[in-house]
């Protein structure tokens, strides 16, 4: 589909408002047209006359039309204005839709910078481009073929020599305007560049001053923003080209029209009044060729941007689709089972991160994932929701393989909490809500008693009202992660994610979140991921993943006897062992 045709689909539902600011922008331009012809009746039938009455009765009706001409361009501007509006307002709304079924796939390719300049720099020119389109998109042309069609009606000859001068102009607008989109395109691309550095650079202004790190900052900003102005003053200075060569066409026109012309006026086979009039209509075709470059900038911007724009909507990703997706059933035995579950991030053509998992979590039992940094631990329990699909092997749920489940119905049995903690703005009631909008004021509070954090809520300056700040940074670490905790706990999940979720939690408070965990969770599936072999102790099995592959797998007790990698990490962490401690069955 053609960029012009992916801007219709917005127009479309607002085509009845379009249509009447066409239909006013048509008249503004017969009206336009009109006036010159008046001048020539007033010239030639009543100032060479000397016909007062043709004078004040001409000028009457050229009064009455601009007052007619003023109302219709207040109407095309109030139409066209709100067709603008509103095809924004739904661009935003789908790109802003989109963004929250993008599967991880997607988001890898979109990062945050780029999404906030689709959202906000694109749709503006998308906006922009309807706007004027609707404005001087038909004068311009009309305007243009009007006074050139009146001309030859004025003074054929005349007309005739000016040909070649507007076919140049044509020619030269029509060339600037197939120049100018590829280099509109690249302004966003580098507009694109310079918001990502922007956002990471916001996002982590405390890192960035406690590595002092400021200066290196600061050039990274200042690359990416030499390179937006170079290539911006690249367009404006083509831009600005433009509008003096179309003038100097125009006044050689217009020296060629006063030389042939006065010498007809003289010779007595082209009026004054007509001389006046083809004049008139000759700089009629510069205010149009003006317009038409200002538009040929805008339509070049927009149709950069609506294909950046379409870039997101029609995001293909590599998840597989399966036609006839059932949702998730509730009874029967539910194992959550890993078969020969391979992964990489690229499809096949990426770096394995996982090869060859195969394990089982049954009801009732907590999983944990322990393994060292860059393990695959992450990208493991990333696969249970569906974020990635595994490049061989499948996942399965109650007997079904999760690929042929809906996705709601799927994420509808999962909790999750991920290792960098997300609070929204918006009070602390309100985060532990997230995942339950409906739950009681009793049900928030026992789920934050359960994740430890309704005494340190209590403390807050207004309790569970309090505000959280942006990305949190009123709480320290620990206290996010236990409202994390308590949003999962409250959404009441089958499988409860925890991806390191603890990691800035004391000891003692870790283990009364473990043993409340372990109420909630009964007859349900909690998988641990951690780096602290005291958050793993307890649970029903453990699986050592090195290298993104399973080496051990079995309880605490199992794996102190039988894996010499897992009894590395305790010892690392915990101490030297005694000699004969298995043996003695401690």
């Amino acid at each position: 589909m053609g960029n012009a045709s992916k801007i219709y689909q917005y127009v479309k539902p607002y085509k009845k408002l379009a249509i009447f600011s066409l239909v006013m922008l048509v008249a503004m331009v017969g009206f336009d047209l009109a006036i010159p012809r008046l001048v020539q009746h007033v010239i030639d039938k009543g100032i060479r006359a000397k016909n007062m009455q043709v004078v004040i009765s001409t000028s009457i009706v050229m009064l009455i039309i601009s007052l007619l001409d003023a109302l219709v361009a207040v109407l095309n501007n109030l139409a066209s204005v709100k067709v603008g509006e509103s095809v924004a307002r739904d661009l935003r709304v789908s790109v802003f839709s989109r963004v929250q079924t993008l599967s991880n796939y997607d988001l890898d390719r979109f990062p945050t910078g780029i999404l906030m300049v689709r959202l906000t720099s694109d749709t503006a020119a998308v906006q922009r481009f309807v706007q004027v389109t609707l404005r001087i998109g038909t004068r311009a042309p009309l305007s243009m073929i009007g006074s050139i069609i009146f001309m030859f009606l004025t003074s054929p000859s005349l007309a005739l020599t000016m040909i070649p001068v507007l076919l140049t102009a044509a020619l030269a607008v029509i060339l600037f305007s197939a120049k100018m989109e590829p280099l509109f395109r690249s302004v966003q691309q580098k507009l694109d560049r310079l918001n990502t550095v922007l956002q990471e650079n916001i996002a982590g202004v405390r890192l960035v001053k406690s590595f002092v790190r400021a200066g290196r900052e600061s050039s990274r900003f200042g690359n990416a923003n030499e390179e937006l102005t170079g290539r911006t003053v690249l367009v404006m200075r083509l831009m600005s080209s433009l509008g003096p060569a179309l003038t100097l066409l125009i006044n050689i026109g217009m020296v060629l029209v006063i030389w042939m012309g006065g010498d007809q006026a003289i010779s007595g086979t082209l009026t004054p009044g007509q001389l006046v009039a083809f004049t008139n209509y000759l700089l009629a075709i510069m205010g149009p060729l003006v317009m038409m470059t200002q538009l040929s900038n805008t339509w070049a911007n927009g149709f950069a941007s609506i294909h950046r724009i379409s870039e997101v909507l029609e995001a293909k990703h590599d998840m597989v689709r399966v036609a006839g997706e059932k949702p998730l059933s509730a009874s029967g035995p539910w194992p959550l089972e890993f078969k020969n579950v391979s992964f990489r991030y690229n499809g096949n053509d990426g770096v394995p991160v996982l090869e060859n998992i195969s394990f089982t979590a049954e009801r009732g039992q907590t999983i944990a994932i322990l393994g060292a940094t860059g393990s695959g631990k992450s990208s493991l329990v990333n696969l249970i929701p569906r974020f990635y699909d595994p490049t061989s092997g499948g996942i399965y749920m109650a007997g079904q393989d999760i690929r042929t489940v809906t996705a709601d119905s799927l994420l509808g049995h999962i909790g999750i909490v991920p290792q960098e903690t997300i609070l929204f703005s918006g009070s602390v009631r309100d985060n532990i809500r997230y995942g339950r909008i409906d739950a009681s004021e009793e049900d928030v509070l026992a789920a934050a008693k359960d994740a430890e954090a309704h005494e340190f809520i209590r403390s807050l300056p207004k309790g569970y009202d309090t505000q959280i700040a942006e990305r949190g940074v009123n709480l320290s670490g620990g206290q996010k992660q236990r409202l994390a905790i308590a949003r999962a706990i409250l959404a009441n999940p089958d499988i409860l994610i925890l991806d390191d979720s603890t990691s800035s939690v004391d000891a003692e408070t870790e283990t009364r979140i473990q043993t409340a965990l372990s109420r909630v969770m009964k007859g349900k599936i909690c998988i641990v991921v951690a780096q602290r072999i005291s958050t793993v102790l307890n649970a029903d099995k453990i699986i050592v993943l090195d290298e993104g592959r399973i080496v051990s797998e079995g309880s605490h007790s199992e794996l102190l006897g039988t894996s010499a990698i897992y009894r590395e990490i305790f010892e690392s962490q915990l101490g030297v062992l005694p000699e004969g401690y298995i043996q003695n069955g401690k």
